[in-house]
């Protein structure tokens, strides 16, 4: 088995869901008591966060480098992100390590392709909305991603950071993003990407107007997917 270095703590709260899917996926696959073989490099998420509203992306790139070049003397095998957000800083790891960084939008792209899909809503934080670091890289597969109106995306990122990232789940929460997602569905979304790890916590296939495509899941299978060499 490849071992794999985690770049967590983005928030440890979606760092501990690709610890489960991770695990639980390499468990399914090679029965047994198996497990999977990961470094977690885990950051304080506070300054980065702050760093990120400061717009400070130099800032919070330098620790992400700092992470992934620990990992490397660690001796793992490959680099992954765990969080959306913090592939706006992707570049800068990929061209401070002599590593291979498997990137969520690259499971996220093949599995909206398998399933024939070309024009999905984008929910995450403002930047993942906003900014092109995820949308441009799902345009290159062909896929042109919806992103909510302006009020709809203060509510998304208002409701990740002021409550997902400390695991806080709310009725209301719930049901303003199934709302937003229905508005989307109208507008001709044939898709929802769960864009920020977190959102998970409170939309799902059962309860969302849209097929959804949670990243942090995708992202994990992927990983195991190098792991274990498929």
């Amino acid at each position: 088995m490849r071992r794999l270095g985690l770049i967590g703590g983005l928030s440890w709260e979606s760092t501990r869901l690709y610890y489960d899917a991770i695990n639980r996926a390499a468990a399914h696959r090679l029965g047994g008591l198996h497990s999977a073989e990961i470094t977690i490099a885990s950051l304080d998420f506070a300054p980065i966060a702050l760093a990120q509203s400061e717009g400070r992306w130099g800032d919070a790139g330098a620790v992400m480098v700092r992470a992934a070049q620990s990992l490397e003397r660690a001796g793992v095998d490959a680099i992954a992100i765990a969080s959306n957000t913090m592939h706006k800083c992707a570049d800068a790891v990929t061209e401070a390590v002599d590593l291979p960084l498997l990137h969520i939008v690259d499971a996220l792209s093949a599995a909206l392709n398998r399933d024939g899909r070309t024009r999905p809503l984008l929910l995450g934080t403002r930047f993942t909305m906003e900014d092109d670091f995820v949308r441009a890289r799902l345009s290159a597969a062909g896929i042109e991603a919806m992103i909510p109106e302006a009020a709809d995306r203060e509510t998304v990122n208002r409701i990740i950071y002021d409550e997902l990232i400390k695991g806080d789940v709310r009725d209301e929460s719930q049901a303003a993003y199934l709302e937003i997602i229905r508005r989307g569905a109208v507008a001709g979304a044939d898709g929802v990407i769960l864009g920020c790890t977190d959102i998970g916590m409170i939309v799902n296939a059962g309860n969302s107007a849209l097929p959804v495509y949670d990243t942090m899941a995708l992202h994990s299978e992927a990983l195991v997917g190098f792991m274990l060499g498929e």
